[in-house]
């Protein structure tokens, strides 16, 4: 997809933004700090420098691979490997980032971490050569290479994506393996995001992860359950969003009013993703854009 002039200055803020935020995020996250002040932390900066939630700061520790952000009264403390995924919107373009920082004391995960950093920068600079003739497979392949080639194992049914207006995983997936995938990455806006791991390199849905989204409109009975959906038309559109956001707009009706508008399928509540041998995992991530001769990477 060809990107307008427009389209690319907004993605760009949202990176510019998310630099910002990641280096904050290195800055707090140390061992013993409750996980919820750190998503409050991130997320209130980002609104602070212009920016919009594009989904909750997701926290997620040792085998806990992604996808959870933390409840607002949550007493869960950093520690371990942790990773910290990051979206800003700027007029719905997105940048979506993340990091792994080791917060054990002797610093045990050095070279996981490293490997997975490894596959981001390889993965970027193939495309960065081949720009939008990129073969998706390609991408992959180095990725996997490269974690491979250190020991670890890249996590296989977890993947990169384009992104859209307002939308954080569009059409196209990016493995983390070769899947022999022949069809090029193309134009547009894409997150390129390898995970590692010590285990077998898949993961499996876990309980909730306190992350939502609108589906569908439709109607609900609940007077409470109302004024949610109309906040979340109003403010989210189709982009996640946490309880924790709804509980400080809304206070203790909130769980009740969310259950209910799940019931009904109009909000999709999301679940946590577990490394499935229960070993620990990594995360690394950044925005690019490929557009006319050019890529970008908006987040570093």
């Amino acid at each position: 997809m060809d990107l307008t002039q427009k389209q690319i200055e907004n993605y760009k803020k949202a990176g510019q933004i998310a630099k910002q935020i990641k280096a904050l995020a290195r800055k707090i996250t140390k061992p013993g700090t409750k996980i919820s002040d750190i998503a409050e932390q991130l997320e209130a900066k980002i609104i602070e420098l212009g920016g919009d939630i594009a989904f909750p700061v997701n926290i997620s520790i040792d085998d806990l691979t992604a996808h959870y952000t933390p409840t607002l009264d949550e007493e869960t403390l950093a520690s371990g490997l942790i990773k910290i995924d990051i979206g800003v919107s700027v007029n719905g373009f997105v940048a979506d980032t993340a990091i792994t920082l080791d917060l054990t004391n002797n610093n045990e995960h050095k070279a996981i971490i490293k490997a997975t950093e490894d596959a981001l920068n390889a993965a970027i600079e193939l495309v960065k050569k081949n720009k939008h003739k990129t073969k998706l497979g390609e991408i992959g392949k180095v990725i996997q290479q490269t974690i491979s080639d250190a020991g670890f194992s890249p996590i296989r049914n977890l993947s990169g994506h384009s992104l859209d207006e307002n939308i954080v995983h569009a059409g196209i997936t990016i493995p983390n393996y070769d899947n022999g995938n022949e069809n090029e990455i193309g134009k547009g806006a894409f997150a390129i995001e390898p995970f590692a791991t010590y285990g077998v390199g898949l993961i499996y849905e876990g309980p909730p992860s306190n992350d939502y989204a609108l589906i569908k409109q439709g109607q609900v009975r609940d007077p409470n359950a109302r004024k949610i959906l109309k906040w979340i038309i109003e403010n989210k559109q189709t982009l996640p969003f946490s309880s924790r956001e709804l509980e400080k707009e809304f206070g203790s009706t909130t769980r009740l009013a969310l259950s209910r508008l799940v019931q009904a399928g109009i909000v999709k509540s999301y679940a946590s993703f577990i490394e499935k041998s229960h070993k620990p995992s990594t995360q690394y991530e950044n925005t690019i854009l490929i557009y006319d001769n050019t890529v970008e990477v908006t987040t570093e």
